[in-house]
């Protein structure tokens, strides 16, 4: 049964426009219409019906069909397309088919037959009514979801995906953990965050619970930033469902968790709390030829058995609580140093013997075998005792080396540090007081003894007058922007010596010169303005491990031998100086390195090698120069080589710009 008065309670808050032509036909039924609604505008055709609907909001629209201007079914269509979903009746004395199917076409509510029955125009209203209490609690439902997505927001780690697993929202806390931007991951799949050592069968399992059994899934995962640093996230993916029980998106609840999986960072409050720790660090030997031959999958089997093999030897040696799970294949022990180092060199001698044995012994894993091979840096001296195992593991790995004690590393590395800021401080004062100079050192023609040539050297003046050589502060200012500044100093120091005098010049140039765009457009930019000396000027690649890019390098050499500069090798003959060098280079000069030069009249190694050199010089049109000539007997000896130039103190030591001028 209807209870007219209830229904009363919620239709009086609705508006209403009823659009009606006929008079007598308007009256009657807003009489009755008055009852149910308190606002009610009245429109007297369709046209003037869509003119109020345009300007006003209604919550009901009751018409005629049958009006001048516009009839009510083209008025009800032209309305649908403003707002599809207002509540429309239409009252009408018609009955016909085609209008019954043509209204319900446009979707319109409810249909009444004139006169107006009351029974059955209050089931009407009571429908339009239930449909506005729903519409109501929906709002308050979704004022109270937007409420608990805050509280969530706050908390967790949210994202959701499409069917396809494509990411298609991502909260602010899951923009700041993962350092991307939120245009940086929508459209991408989760694997952007993903740390590539993560078991296949973890994502196996979670797409087969969420995609084939439809249900939550929920599991540790680890993840990577940006910038490639990892972090832990408990994690819970929930498929979510229409009502026909298909799969419309994916969403993610996570929560960073990374202070308590992340092993480093249990490492570090291990050795915080430890009174007097032994820090052993060991790493699988070779391991960057592993992750060049494996997949992180097998990778990560590798580091997981092998732990489990360290973790069983080593429990037969010592008492020890964790066997630390690192990255890179490394693993970290703390022992107590009053129970294990009583006597320091037994100690180290039976950890070296354990190295000995465990490279005896070979895991098997899918097959393949592999030895056990570890590198060891341990320290006890628990001043920065981690870092100095870090340092030393370093050290290890630079000279191939499998064992050391790295007692004080990171102390000697700090005062090291605390010395290059000394030194890069001292350059900043002499870049800033013009005492960065140039020193020029002569070279002569071995058959006349003649000075021919001079090599541009750079020199320091400290703040005590004293003249410091590269080797005092020119690694250090590469490891700054300092060093190309005294590069374009050294440039500007040559030029004005080439300017004042009749003598090629030599002038040093690095890799790191050479890639330097502003390094190269300095050089053209002087060859240009002096291209009547350019034919006078030497530049000298030095010997360097590090260029990164040839093809630069090459093209560059190119560019300044269409000036008529020359292109000499420095130090050749030792070092990373070799015969591959000359076919990318096509040198002009080779000069040999000092080190074949020092005791080339005693040493028949040295001695065959600098005529092997000259015999291919020769053969190539290439003029070579002998360094550190220190006496007559090395000159008689490299002249009688068929050497063409000569540099060192025996003939000059480098002096002063201003000396030469």
């Amino acid at each position: 049964m209807i209870d007219v008065n209830e229904i009363i309670k919620y239709s009086k808050n609705l508006k209403l426009l009823y659009v009606e032509d006929n008079p007598e036909a308007r009256d009657m039924t807003v009489s009755i219409l008055e009852d149910f609604f308190d606002d009610i505008t009245l429109a007297y055709d369709g046209e003037d019906g869509l003119d109020k609907f345009k300007n006003n909001k209604y919550d009901l629209i009751l018409t005629d069909i049958n009006m001048p201007n516009l009839n009510g079914l083209d008025m009800i269509e032209k309305i649908k397309d403003i707002d599809s979903d207002v509540f429309i009746v239409i009252l009408s004395a018609h009955n016909e088919d085609d209008f019954f199917i043509r209204s319900i076409k446009l979707g319109v509510d409810a249909y009444l037959l004139k006169p107006i029955d009351i029974d059955q125009f209050c089931m009407m209203v009571q429908k339009i009514v239930q449909k506005y209490k729903y519409q109501e609690e929906a709002k308050l439902n979704l004022h109270f979801l937007e409420e608990y997505k805050k509280a969530i927001n706050k908390s967790s780690l949210v994202s959701k995906a499409d069917k396809n697993g494509i990411i298609t929202y991502v909260n602010k806390p899951f923009c700041e953990i993962s350092k991307y931007k939120e245009s940086e991951l929508l459209g991408q799949k989760h694997n952007i965050v993903r740390y590539p050592d993560n078991p296949k069968s973890i994502f196996e399992d979670m797409w087969n619970t969420i995609r084939i059994k439809k249900q939550s899934w929920q599991g540790i995962i680890r993840n990577k930033t940006k910038d490639g640093k990892s972090y832990y996230v408990d994690t819970l993916v929930m498929p979510i469902l229409d009502p026909q029980n298909n799969i419309v998106e994916y969403i993610s609840l996570r929560n960073d968790i990374t202070a308590v999986m992340n092993p480093l960072k249990q490492l570090k409050e291990a050795i915080n709390n430890a009174f007097d720790p032994i820090l052993i660090y060991f790493k699988i030997d070779k391991f960057d030829l592993i992750e060049d031959f494996y997949d992180h999958e097998m990778i990560e089997k590798i580091e997981n058995k092998i732990f489990d093999f360290l973790y069983k030897e080593l429990s037969l040696k010592y008492k020890f609580d964790t066997l630390y799970k690192l990255d890179n294949g490394e693993f970290a022990l703390i022992l107590e140093k009053n129970v294990y180092m009583a006597d320091e060199k037994e100690f180290t001698d039976n950890l070296k013997q354990f190295q000995e044995f465990i490279k005896d012994n070979k895991i098997s894993l899918d097959s393949i075998e592999y030895n056990v091979s570890m590198l060891i840096s341990l320290s006890y001296e628990k001043e920065k005792i981690l870092e100095s195992v870090k340092l030393g593991m370093k050290k290890l790995l630079k000279s191939r080396r499998d064992f050391i004690i790295a007692n004080n590393f990171a102390a000697i590395e700090q005062n090291k540090v605390k010395e290059n800021m000394k030194t890069i401080s001292m350059i900043n004062v002499a870049i800033s007081q013009q005492k960065i100079i140039s020193y020029f050192q002569p070279i002569i023609d071995n058959n006349t003894k003649e000075i021919v040539k001079y090599e541009s050297l750079v020199r320091l003046i400290d703040e005590n007058d004293k003249v410091l050589s590269p080797f005092f502060f020119l690694e250090t200012a590469k490891k700054s922007n300092q060093y190309l500044k005294i590069t374009n100093i050294v440039l500007e120091h040559s030029f004005t010596m080439l300017k004042n005098c009749n003598y090629d010049i030599s002038i040093n140039l690095s890799a790191i010169d050479i890639e330097q765009k502003s390094t190269r457009n300095k050089v053209l930019e002087l060859l240009e303005q002096n291209k009547d000396l350019a034919s006078r000027v030497v530049f000298e690649l030095l010997e360097d491990e590090s260029v990164k890019d040839l093809k630069i390098v090459k093209q560059f050499i190119s560019k300044v031998k269409s000036y008529g500069v020359k292109i000499a090798i420095d130090d050749f003959g030792a070092g990373y100086s070799n015969y591959e060098r000359l076919l990318e280079y096509q040198p002009d000069i080779l000069k040999i390195d000092g080190c074949l030069i020092r005791d080339i009249a005693t040493n028949s190694y040295s001695h065959s090698v600098v005529k092997s050199i000259v015999t291919f010089a020769k053969e190539q049109n290439i003029q070579t120069i002998a360094e550190f000539i220190e006496n007559e007997t090395i000159f008689d000896v490299v002249k009688s080589l068929g050497v063409d130039f000569s540099q060192g103190y025996y003939f000059g030591k480098p002096e002063d710009i201003n000396l030469l001028k």
